[in-house]
């Protein structure tokens, strides 16, 4: 591995990124009384299942090392993108839609409201370039929107894209975050732990344990929250899970707040194993996750965008399909979307996972 590479590694790793976890695989608890224990206070949070300790001997290991990574590479690289202006957003759903705008970026448009998760519209997360330009301008997102936050990392918690979105927005955070919109002058901002709700309209933003951390150049090390959110209105639920590793927490969500129809699952930044198991999941991991949860639908993103790992960035979603076709699942009810791809969540499904109907069948590219 050359030098340059090398430096940019520990410093993504050291400062800014989502990768910092033991040097060993982990072994979780699965009671679920874990999930409800105290898990830190103000500046100093953990995984109560599996606390974390950093090790730097682990960052140094991965940056002077070979790429996990030995399979195919694809030059260009197999990022599927669809035209859109986002002009929909100005008018109401007649039912609901999910748009991929990349990475860990949604907007759901459910009705006459539109939410977005993790928005991120910048060229960079930091140092990562951005491989294709956003799904949709960041213009057409309206002054209504709300819009969660899972953690402060780079590609997840932008400021560029805080600032420039319209201060109308509300912002739903994990604890510990809310100074930091609130001096970017962003006032309508929502601060929860674990299991708590907060009505916005129509709907209940619930935030929800995963097994993450957080770190950035103005916060330190595990000083503020990560999370998950259920989104629900009462007639639609949906998951967003930020970045996570694989825990027995999706069981116990999934129980809580489902039936979960859409399931907005992260699938990309895995190798190596070694290093990213603890906060990150792979494909195989990811798809257990949405058998755990009963979702209706799994949509995957944490691919596609950012190079943060040794994987390709087109990887993850072929992955995918090997794994679910090894296990003997369906690929029916997992929607892998183009970038700018918006899709209409289906009206009717039939009780049980993969059963959907025929117009609503899809497969994984």
């Amino acid at each position: 591995m050359n030098l340059s590479r090398s430096l940019f590694l520990l410093f993504l790793l050291g400062i800014v990124s989502c990768s910092v976890p033991p040097d060993r695989p982990p072994q979780i608890s699965p009671d679920p009384a874990s999930l409800y224990a105290p898990n830190g206070e103000l500046g100093a949070w953990f995984n109560p299942w599996l606390p974390q300790k950093k090790r730097w001997s682990t960052i140094f290991r991965w940056a002077v090392s070979q790429s996990a990574y030995t399979g195919e590479w694809r030059d260009p690289l197999d990022v599927p993108r669809v035209a859109n202006d986002g002009s929909s957003f100005a008018f109401p759903e007649h039912s609901a839609s999910v748009t991929w705008v990349g990475h860990s970026t949604f907007v759901v448009h459910d009705d006459e409201d539109i939410f977005l998760t993790d928005p991120q519209f910048n060229t960079r997360a930091l140092i990562p370039k951005r491989y294709h330009p956003p799904g949709v301008p960041i213009s057409s997102i309206p002054a209504s929107a709300f819009a969660v936050i899972s953690h402060n990392h780079y590609d997840h918690l932008d400021a560029y894209t805080v600032e420039t979105l319209p201060a109308s927005v509300t912002w739903f955070v994990p604890m510990g975050l809310g100074d930091w919109f609130r001096k970017k002058g962003r006032k309508s901002v929502i601060e929860l732990n674990w299991w708590q709700t907060a009505q916005h309209g129509r709907w209940k933003v619930t935030c929800v344990p995963v097994q993450h951390w957080s770190q950035r150049i103005e916060h330190w090390q595990n000083s503020t929250l990560w999370c998950g959110w259920v989104i629900s209105s009462g007639e639609r639920t949906y998951f967003y899970a930020g970045d996570t590793g694989y825990f027995h927490g999706f069981t116990e969500i999934g129980k809580r707040f489902g039936p979960i129809d859409v399931a907005l699952l992260p699938i990309g930044a895995y190798e190596p194993r070694w290093v990213m198991r603890y906060s990150h999941m792979n494909p195989s991991e990811a798809y257990r996750a949405f058998l755990d949860l009963n979702a209706r639908w799994m949509v995957p993103c944490h691919w596609g965008t950012f190079k943060l790992t040794d994987e390709p960035i087109d990887e993850p979603p072929r992955e995918l399909r090997r794994v679910v076709e090894a296990a003997g699942g369906s690929l029916d009810p997992i929607r892998v979307m183009a970038v700018g791809e918006r899709w209409e969540v289906p009206k009717t499904v039939k009780a049980g996972l993969g059963q959907v109907s025929n117009e609503s069948r899809t497969s994984l590219k």
